[in-house]
C-alpha cells in the first residue's frame, strides 16, 4: 500500500515524478488504452510519495510530444482510494485490497532542472 498517499486521501497536489516508458493495459471490454509510466514521484516539496504509478495517456500527457526516458514530468493530481487484486465469485476467492492511486491529472508540463 502506498502509505504516504493514504495521508493525504481526497487532496488535490503537486506531484513531479520521471517518465520511464509508454505502455498499454487491456481493458475487459472495450479497445487497449495507452499509458505512461512515472517513477520516483514526490510532492511539490520534493518529499518522496511512491516508487511507480501508471497513468493513462490523454490528451494533457499528448501534449508534452514525444518523452524520453528520465524526462522530468509536473502535474497537479487528486489522491484516490482504489479496489485492486483478483475477485472470483463464483469460486469464493476474494483476494482483492484497497491502494491509493493519483487520478485525474492536470497541468502537466515536461520541467527541466
Amino acid at each position: 500500500m502506498r502509505k504516504e498517499l493514504k495521508k493525504i486521501e481526497e487532496q488535490r497536489e503537486l506531484f513531479k515524478g520521471f517518465f520511464s516508458k509508454y505502455g498499454r493495459k487491456t481493458n475487459y471490454k472495450g479497445p487497449s488504452t495507452d499509458t505512461v509510466l512515472l517513477v520516483e514521484i514526490c510532492d511539490g516539496n520534493g518529499a518522496f510519495i511512491c516508487d511507480h504509478l501508471w497513468f493513462n495517456l490523454t490528451k494533457g500527457f499528448e501534449k508534452l510530444g514525444t518523452l524520453r526516458q528520465g524526462d522530468i514530468i509536473q502535474f497537479e493530481a487528486r489522491v484516490k482510494k482504489y479496489k485492486k487484486g483478483y475477485v472470483n465469485r463464483q469460486a469464493g476467492i476474494d483476494e482483492s485490497q484497497f491502494d491509493y492511486k493519483l487520478s485525474h491529472p492536470t497541468k502537466i508540463e515536461k520541467i527541466k532542472m
